[in-house]
């Protein structure tokens, strides 16, 4: 128990603050994020001879809290979702610079999608995993991931867009720089050169 003990610590070392990044993408919450990350962990500790191949620790912790976080919503059955069948294709950028999202609105923006779409949407763009990776971990054709992305992305910027002259919402947004450190430290925006919006 005690080389398990020394292979769990390493692996909460290394990936607890992605982890709970992710955890906290997916819930909105900082406490259920917390409670998931745990959750994750714990599983990773009993299955822990089943990782082979220490360089794909993090696809596989991703992968655990994933799944631990589709039976959460599975079985709370109160998880609201928002349909994108009628979200068009991705428009092109505007020139014009646009203003900071509010980290609170971005995230209210993600809560509303469904899981499907929520996911990919988060590892690529907060976690910087590959479209192959993300086809792996959810099973998925390389084409649809894309598909899901452009989606989710699309709908995203038509939420947080401020409104036109007519009331209606613009196009293009911005991610935010500010952080909510209060909330979730380090969640609040995408991670290196991925721009969400």
């Amino acid at each position: 128990m005690g080389l398990a003990a020394n292979g769990l610590h390493a692996l909460i070392d290394a990936h607890y603050e992605a982890l709970y990044r992710y955890a906290y993408r997916l819930t909105g919450s900082a406490a259920d994020a917390e409670d998931l990350t745990q959750e994750a962990f714990g599983k990773a500790f009993v299955r822990m001879g089943q990782l082979r191949e220490a360089d794909r620790a993090r696809a596989w912790l991703f992968r655990i809290l994933r799944n631990l976080y589709l039976h959460k919503v599975r079985d709370d059955k109160r998880h609201r979702i928002v349909p994108l069948d009628a979200v068009g294709d991705l428009p092109g950028r505007d020139a014009d610079p646009t203003p900071d999202i509010d980290p609170a609105k971005l995230q209210q923006a993600i809560d509303q999608l469904d899981e499907g779409f929520r996911t990919p949407l988060i590892l690529f763009y907060f976690e910087e995993f590959s479209y192959r990776d993300i086809a792996e971990q959810m099973e998925l054709p390389i084409g649809t991931v894309m598909s899901r992305l452009a989606r989710a992305k699309a709908y995203l910027r038509t939420m947080l867009s401020p409104p036109n002259a007519n009331g209606s919402h613009g196009e293009a947004v911005e991610r935010s720089e500010r952080r909510n450190e209060k909330e979730a430290p380090s969640a609040a925006v995408p991670r290196a050169g991925n721009q969400v919006l």
